[in-house]
């Protein structure tokens, strides 16, 4: 099997369960894994060139993985956010275009400042993979940042991709949920979380891809309390926000009006909904 071949008996097999468009997204994110990082102008200069047995082996491998609904990203082992690559894996959310955008607000927001923030106090909750702590540090050297997880799964995720971006983080087992865990975060300048926010009834209506490969606990809220991160991330902000300090959060673009609820009637005077690149109300900033 040649590299063309290859391409395109993928990119069949991936149509059975994707549109277009994505399926080839796929299959050139794998064709590219499997050729060692050739670009698609290689692929094509090179699209008689034999697999080797390794690169068969890894393909049938691969191919067998997606075929069984499991992400690309988590096959791969890799995710990308901010021009860098992540590793993932089930242990946590594969990282989205949007919560770019929200890392960017934060970013673009303290160059408006006059002020050297180079030195703020940054607490991430629900860090995942670490990304939006981990770009948050390249971008910002000086600032001391936290990153909490209730999953030791994740924080070792988190860990291994600072490491990998020589980020110095401060990764914290926590379950943000229990306020009796407070005490051990701090006080901060910039709080900022892409919490769960779909509520439980909303599985069945969503891809088997999100739903049967990442991790539950940080996609779904119970049906009964969709808003339980904002209102702690809300009462957290008036007790460890430090003055002049802004709380950032993503959130489901049904659902903000009730979002900005909550932080106003937690006694927040300032609050912003910003739009993503799709027009969609998804990002939230409170600040006193």
């Amino acid at each position: 099997m040649n590299i063309s071949q290859a391409f395109y008996n993928l990119l069949s097999q991936l149509q059975t369960q994707y549109d277009e468009r994505e399926a080839t997204a796929i299959a050139h994110m794998v064709m590219e894994h499997l050729t060692g990082g050739m670009s698609k102008t290689e692929r094509i200069l090179n699209k008689n060139q034999e697999f080797t047995a390794e690169q068969t082996t890894q393909y049938q491998s691969i191919l067998n993985e997606l075929c069984n609904g499991t992400p690309v990203q988590y096959v791969l082992k890799e995710a990308w956010f901010m021009g860098m690559p992540y590793f993932v894996d089930p242990n946590v959310l594969i990282p989205r275009p949007e919560t770019e955008e929200l890392v960017d607000w934060i970013l673009t927001d303290l160059r408006k400042t006059p002020a050297n923030k180079s030195n703020i106090a940054i607490l991430d909750i629900g860090t995942g993979s670490g990304c939006i702590a981990i770009a948050l540090k390249k971008a910002l050297p000086a600032a001391e940042i936290t990153a909490c997880d209730i999953s030791s799964g994740a924080i070792g995720v988190a860990k291994k991709n600072a490491i990998r971006h020589q980020a110095e983080v401060n990764f914290v087992v926590n379950n943000f949920l229990d306020e009796k865990q407070w005490s051990q975060l701090g006080k901060f300048d910039i709080i900022v979380c892409n919490p769960p926010y779909i509520p439980t009834s909303k599985k069945e209506t969503m891809n088997r891809n999100v739903t049967d490969f990442e991790p539950a606990n940080a996609l779904f809220v119970p049906d009964d309390d969709p808003f339980v991160f904002y209102k702690a991330i809300a009462r957290f902000g008036l007790q460890c926000l430090n003055p002049s300090g802004s709380i950032y959060c993503e959130l489901e673009s049904s659902l903000a009006d009730d979002c900005f609820s909550v932080f106003d009637e937690a006694g927040y005077p300032n609050i912003d909904l910003k739009r993503d690149m799709n027009y969609n109300l998804r990002m939230v900033k409170a600040w006193r």
